[in-house]
């Protein structure tokens, strides 16, 4: 583990192998030690031939942090790790961390390629980023964190989150809790003007995989994505229920990545 300062916020990573960089970005329920697809997926990639860097976003796990979190500041944190491996990077990012990705894609000229899997966007335009994210917020301040996870997970198969509740790592979720109002941030951003004026800079590469067993919704904010970028295609993983596993994305990631 390496730890670096943004400035505001200690951020712990793991960095193995040697090549083009790699930055992973987590979703909302993703730290590095209750992660361990993506812990066995770094050292795939590294196999493969990159330089992959796995962070504990601002708050979770290792990293440091105080609440607000925002969306501005997992940007912060994913620019100091460009600049660590170098000034340029591709970014993959997660679920909800694929909007952050984006986000941070849109402002870092050093995102050299970007691939997001299966981004739970809303419609062009929407209003239910807005009304979720004010949602969490209003939870937040409650400092109930039990709350803040099931209100986060309230759309997805309760057993998810029953699962979560029940397992022994139950209390670094806990502790992660506050930080999903980066999450709900990032996708009410995606809301907040037409796709192609946020995302008019990003002109990095993109691939935009959805499982092939996939939820119908990740399908169309697939295609909403490609839309939306000068440069960008749809790929498929093995994979369902907004799962996959790490031999098979790495082996997506590494032909995408290298290409």
């Amino acid at each position: 583990m390496t730890v670096v300062d943004t400035g505001t916020a200690r951020i712990a990573y793991d960095r193995e192998g040697a090549g083009p960089p790699v930055i992973l970005v987590g979703g909302a329920g993703q730290l590095r030690a209750a992660d361990p697809a993506t812990r066995t997926l770094t050292t795939l990639l590294a196999a493969r031939g990159f330089d992959v860097v796995h962070h504990d976003r601002p708050g979770r796990g290792d990293s440091g942090g105080e609440p607000p979190f925002t969306l501005a500041g997992e940007v912060a944190a994913i620019r100091t790790l460009v600049d660590v491996v170098g000034g340029r990077a591709a970014l993959y990012g997660s679920s909800s961390g694929g909007a952050i990705a984006l986000a941070a894609a849109a402002e870092i000229p050093g995102v050299t390629r970007l691939v997001l899997w299966e981004v739970p966007l809303g419609e062009e335009l929407g209003t239910d980023g807005a009304a979720f994210l004010a949602e969490i917020r209003a939870v937040v301040a409650t400092g109930d964190r039990e709350a803040m996870l099931r209100t986060f997970m309230a759309d997805m198969p309760p057993e998810w989150f029953d699962g979560m509740r029940r397992g022994p790592q139950w209390p670094l979720f806990e502790r992660m809790a506050p930080t999903v109002e980066a999450d709900a941030e990032a996708l009410a951003w995606t809301q907040s003007a037409p796709h192609a004026q946020l995302w008019g800079a990003i002109t990095a590469p993109t691939v935009v995989l959805v499982g092939s067993s996939a939820f119908p919704f990740f399908h169309d904010a697939a295609d909403a994505i490609v839309a939306a970028l000068p440069d960008a295609r749809r790929a498929e993983v093995p994979g369902a229920d907004h799962g996959w596993e790490p031999e098979a994305m790495a082996e997506v990631l590494a032909t995408h990545l290298g290409g």
